[in-house]
């Protein structure tokens, strides 16, 4: 029997997004990030049940004493389910913020387009994760569904699932039970009080309310770009979510935008209320005949 013909195959499949197969075409291409655990192993069984044309990238930190048999396993998950391997090598090391430097690692390794194995449980710790910063609705909008990230509906449950009727040779990453990442105490500590509390599953709950925020934020994040972040008048004459939105967008730099507290900062230049003001990473705001620019700190201005 064929992976594609196998009922559970059938069944996750409706509940994915994976590139529509056309018989008139070859087999869509695409890069699966394949770590050996069963969530990436699940991605890489479904992206070839799907009818893509596979390559399964195993980044190798070198970070643990485990990096070696996780690449060997990788492969071997490879094989069994017979798409293109190959081994990327990070040059990473441990210290402070860890996870946000190897995930920065993998991405550029992969490329843009790349298939990552998150699922619904991941969309459910990353809205609380930022709950815990204080994130707006950028920030509660967690992972954004679409075509990289193909399994997002499915649970961990439906993974570990999958991989045990492949009898695929999965691996466990023991830093997944290391208690100084947060999202860990969130998954072993914060997600099953709150199933004791609320008498329920939160998942479901907690990736409504990703969605939901997500479409506020889409229709808030249209309204503001008709507004010039360099017009002073036009930033006070807006109402504020929106003014702040332009602000965030103009300022961005690298997918990272200014914090509120900057963007309140530039609010006080565009209003009249401040001289000018330092926003970290970029330079001096000041304003000009109705106008904001950029000093940096080589002296230059821009818009």
């Amino acid at each position: 029997m064929a992976v594609s013909d196998i009922p559970l195959i059938r069944e996750l499949l409706a509940r994915c997004t994976f590139p529509e197969p056309d018989r008139s075409r070859p087999p869509p291409p695409v890069t699966c990030a394949l770590s050996g655990g069963t969530d990436s192993s699940a991605l890489v069984a479904l992206a070839a049940a799907a009818g893509c044309a596979v390559t399964a990238v195993h980044v190798h930190h070198g970070l643990r004493p485990s990096a070696d048999h996780d690449a060997t396993s990788a492969a071997a998950i490879a094989a069994r389910l017979d798409v293109t391997f190959r081994v990327e090598h990070a040059d990473l090391h441990d210290g402070p913020n860890l996870e946000a430097r190897a995930r920065e690692v993998r991405h550029r390794i992969l490329g843009p387009g790349a298939l990552f194995g998150h699922t619904a449980d991941d969309q459910a710790e990353t809205t609380l994760l930022a709950m815990l910063r204080g994130s707006g609705s950028s920030g509660l909008s967690a992972i954004r569904p679409g075509p990289t990230h193909p399994i997002l509906a499915l649970r961990r449950a439906d993974t570990r699932r999958l991989c045990d009727a492949l009898d695929l040779p999965t691996v466990t990453d023991p830093t997944n039970t290391d208690p100084r990442f947060r999202r860990n105490r969130v998954r072993h500590e914060v997600l099953p009080l709150l199933a004791d509390v609320a008498d329920r599953d939160p998942v479901p709950l907690l990736t409504r309310i990703a969605d939901l925020v997500r479409d506020d934020d889409d229709f808030l994040a249209h309204l503001s770009g008709t507004i010039d972040p360099t017009d002073a008048q036009a930033l006070c004459a807006a109402p504020l979510p929106l003014a702040r939105r332009a602000i965030r967008r103009w300022l961005t730099r690298d997918g990272y935008p200014p914090d509120s507290a900057a963007v309140t900062r530039v609010l006080a230049v565009a209003d009249g209320s401040a001289i000018g003001c330092e926003v970290a990473g970029i330079g001096r705001i000041r304003r000009t005949n109705q106008r904001l620019r950029v000093e940096a700190p080589d002296g230059r201005t821009g818009a």
